[in-house]
C-alpha cells in the first residue's frame, strides 16, 4: 500500500542519502579500471581525442565534446537518494547538485532531462509529482527547461538529472590544469553530511532544520563568470568524496600537493556539537580509507569535516595570484566568501598537507 502524505520523511526509504551515496574513490577506481583493461582486450578503439576534450580518465565533472566551432557541448548526469524529507525540496536539491557538474566546467547549462526511480508500492505518485515540481522550480532558476526524462520502479527513491551544456572551448575549466602557486578557494561551507545524518538519526534540532537545505538548493551560477577568467587554471565542484577528495583529484592530476590552513575553510555552524554525538554519515569513513594515505595529520574532527561528503557543494577554484582579486570581486557579487583557504605546491610525498606542518601561514 504506497503512502500519499506531506509528512512522509523520504530519508526513511534510503539507505544512504545524496552524494554520501557514491561508490568509494578506491573502488570506483577498480570499477574504471577494469573497464578500461576490458576494452583494450577487447581491441575496441579509444574514441578520437581530438574533439572529445575531456573524458573519464581525469575524473572530472562532465564530458565535453568539441563541435570545432570554439565551442563545445557539456555533457552530465548526477542523481541519488533523498537527503531531506522533503519531496520538493528533494527535487531542488538534486537538480542543483546535477546542474554544478557544468557550471564546474565552466559552462552555462542548456536543458535537462529527469532521472526518477521511483518504489510505486510504497510512496504515492503524488509524492514523486512533488520531486519534479522542484526539479522544473531550479530548472527555471538556472534558466533551463526540464525537457523530458525517464523513470523506473525501483525499491528505494531515486531523482536526478542529465544536463547538457555549452561552454567556449577557450573558457573551458578543468580539474587537472591548475599550477604551482595557484591559490584556493571553496565557494560553500562545508558539513552538510553531517547535519543531514543528524536529521536522518532524529538530532537535529529545529532551528538547524534549514542549514544544510537552504545551501544545497544554491546553483553554482559564479562557475559561468569565473569560467570567464584566464587566471582561473582550474575549476571543480565538492560533492560525495568531500573536500579533501576533490582536491586530491586537483592536485594530483596536475602533478601537484596543497596546503591546506583548516581555520580558513569555511564550514556550517554547529557541526561539532553534532560531530561529538557520532553523527557523520557511512561515506566519511569510505572517503578516509580510499585516500586518508595521501593526507598528512588531521586531528578525529579535522578528519570527519574534510572528508565529509557533499551534497550540491561548493567549487573549489585554483587561481593565479594575478587573478586573486578579480576572482574575490566576482565571490563577492555573489555573496560568497572570498578568502583563499589554501595554496597548490611543488610535489610531496604526501598529496595535502596543513598550514601548520608546513610553517606556511600567509596566502595572501
Amino acid at each position: 500500500m504506497n503512502i500519499l502524505s506531506d509528512s512522509v520523511l523520504l530519508t526513511q526509504y534510503s539507505h544512504g542519502a545524496g552524494c554520501g551515496c557514491k561508490i568509494s574513490p578506491q573502488i570506483l577506481d577498480q570499477i574504471l579500471h577494469g573497464n578500461d583493461s576490458s576494452a583494450a582486450f577487447a581491441g575496441i578503439p579509444p574514441f578520437d581525442t581530438a574533439t572529445l576534450l575531456v573524458g573519464n580518465h581525469s575524473r572530472d565533472d562532465a564530458a565535453v565534446m568539441d563541435l570545432g566551432n570554439g565551442d563545445a557541448i557539456i555533457s552530465t548526469t548526477d542523481f541519488f537518494m533523498p537527503i531531506v524529507d522533503d519531496a520538493y525540496d528533494f527535487g531542488r536539491i538534486a537538480s542543483a547538485n546535477a546542474i554544478s557538474d557544468v557550471y564546474a566546467m565552466g559552462g552555462q547549462p542548456l536543458m535537462a532531462i529527469a532521472i526518477l526511480g521511483w518504489p510505486i508500492d510504497k510512496l504515492a505518485p503524488e509524492i514523486a509529482g512533488r520531486v519534479i515540481e522542484g526539479s522544473r522550480a531550479i530548472c527555471a532558476e538556472a534558466g533551463i527547461p526540464l525537457a523530458g526524462g525517464h523513470s523506473i520502479d525501483s525499491p528505494e527513491p531515486i531523482f536526478g538529472l542529465a544536463v547538457t551544456g555549452r561552454v567556449a572551448v577557450q573558457h573551458l575549466k578543468r580539474n587537472d590544469t591548475a599550477i604551482e602557486g595557484n591559490l584556493l578557494y571553496l565557494t560553500k561551507k562545508l558539513g552538510v553530511g553531517i547535519l543531514t545524518t543528524a536529521q536522518k538519526k532524529g538530532l537535529l534540532r529545529e532551528e538547524h532544520a534549514h542549514l544544510a537545505p537552504d545551501q544545497m538548493r544554491q546553483l553554482n551560477k559564479v562557475g559561468v563568470a569565473l569560467g570567464a577568467l584566464e587566471s582561473v587554471k582550474a575549476l571543480t565542484d565538492v560533492t560525495g568524496f568531500g573536500l579533501l577528495g576533490h582536491l586530491i583529484e586537483m592536485a594530483q592530476g596536475s602533478g601537484l600537493s596543497a596546503v591546506i590552513d583548516f581555520d580558513k575553510v569555511p564550514k556550517l555552524p554547529f557541526i561539532e556539537e553534532y560531530l561529538a554525538q557520532k553523527s557523520f554519515p557511512g561515506g566519511t569513513v569510505r572517503n578516509w580509507q580510499s585516500y586518508g594515505h595521501k593526507v598528512a595529520d588531521l586531528t578525529e574532527t579535522q578528519r570527519y569535516i574534510l572528508a565529509d561528503p557533499q551534497t550540491s557543494g561548493g567549487l573549489l577554484i585554483a587561481v593565479s595570484p594575478e587573478g586573486q582579486h578579480d576572482v574575490e570581486n566576482i565571490l563577492r557579487t555573489f555573496n560568497i566568501e572570498a578568502e583563499p583557504i589554501g595554496r597548490l605546491v611543488k610535489p610531496g610525498q604526501r598529496v595535502v598537507y596543513f598550514a601548520e606542518e608546513m610553517q606556511f601561514s600567509s596566502f595572501a
